[in-house]
């Protein structure tokens, strides 16, 4: 009897590749496609952007046609908005830099994947993600996926043991230019040769700023206008409002200090923002919280050395992580320059996903 797997699909190449694999592997495929956010019509380009526009649900209802197996979409509109708009605002006015993919992979996606394949009895989900799952003697974690470039492992580690053992990863032994000449060859021509959407998927425009203000004006109106500052409390000028800063941003500041001036610290009481050197914000370790271990179920009282990345773009830093009650305590071995509360640590040995967590605060 076919394994029955329920594929979440774009309409993008990844996903669509994953299912023409899927189905050449002898599964039988559900491909389901999520409505989070109404897209918006760019008026200079007059057409829609954004990952959710009608013609991307509609390319990947075409392409499950087209490969004989059924589809849906899913909207997901409301919980969406409750859960992952809700939590990037509150982020903001926390004085913190969220990252909404992470919280949606774990939150929106698997969370109603794995119910909707429940609904429909599928064994599986599967993903375009690129990504490696490895089982070890029951333990189920995440291994980088070949291509490193493409890795996405960084936005998956809050996934859990029960969803890592139900999903399937088919791009994650495979690159990217292997995926495109795989769809070529199997006649999808025009998806072979599709860009990728790189902004957030509710903020097609990348104006996060310009978001915050649509979303929740009032409390923007009220925040108002506040202190730039340096470290010793002196005013060195006014900023718009702490929600529109991040740690280490330059650009946009409109201060003039006769050297560059950096973001460094936000203080959401007393609406500062504080500036300082590029030196200013370098860091030794920090607290994570929030914490999803993968590879291990614990980490040892005297520490684990590991491999930290704290963007996505980043290569990762050397160091040790230790408990620390519900938290991780993390020595860097060397300074790692503007770890920004908000955003997610992982951590690696190797190409294997250990956890992850919330960066919540940081020692200089």
């Amino acid at each position: 009897m076919k394994k029955r797997v329920l594929l979440a699909m774009s309409g993008g190449i990844d996903s669509s590749v994953a299912g023409m694999l899927l189905s050449e592997q002898g599964y039988e495929v559900h491909g389901v496609t999520y409505r989070t956010y109404d897209s918006v019509k760019d008026s200079c380009i007059s057409k829609e952007t954004g990952c959710c526009t009608v013609d991307s649900m509609m390319e990947a209802k075409r392409l499950s046609e087209k490969l004989g197996y059924e589809h849906e979409i899913l909207d997901l509109r409301d919980s969406f908005k409750k859960t992952i708009i809700k939590n990037f605002v509150d982020e903001y006015l926390k004085g913190r830099t969220p990252n909404p993919c992470v919280v949606c992979n774990s939150d929106i996606k698997w969370g109603e994947l794995i119910e909707r394949a429940n609904e429909l009895n599928c064994d599986y989900i599967a993903t375009g993600h690129y990504a490696r799952i490895i089982n070890e003697d029951g333990r189920f974690y995440l291994a980088k996926g070949i291509d490193e470039n493409k890795d996405q492992t960084y936005f998956l580690y809050g996934l859990s043991q029960d969803d890592l053992k139900r999903t399937l990863f088919p791009l994650g032994g495979l690159k990217k230019d292997k995926i495109r000449k795989m769809a070529a060859e199997r006649g999808f021509v025009k998806l072979s040769e599709k860009k990728e959407s790189q902004e957030i998927c509710f903020i097609p425009d990348n104006d996060y700023r310009r978001f915050l203000t649509d979303e929740v004006p009032e409390q923007i109106q009220e925040i108002g206008e506040g202190d730039f500052v340096l470290a010793d409390g002196e005013k060195v000028g006014t900023h718009k409002g702490y929600p529109f800063y991040t740690i280490g941003q330059r650009k946009g500041l409109g201060v003039a200090l006769g050297y560059p001036a950096y973001v460094v610290d936000i203080d959401a009481g007393t609406n500062t923002v504080m500036l300082g050197t590029k030196d200013d914000l370098n860091g030794a370790g920090f607290v994570v919280g929030n914490v999803n271990l993968m590879k291990y179920d614990q980490i040892p009282a005297q520490g684990l050395e590991v491999n930290i990345k704290i963007r996505y773009r980043n290569q990762g830093t050397m160091g040790r992580i230790y408990p620390d009650r519900k938290n991780l305590k993390v020595d860097l071995y060397h300074n790692a320059s503007a770890i920004t509360p908000g955003q997610s640590a992982v951590f690696y040995e190797n190409d294997d996903v250990v956890g992850g967590g919330l960066i919540l605060s940081v020692r200089h």
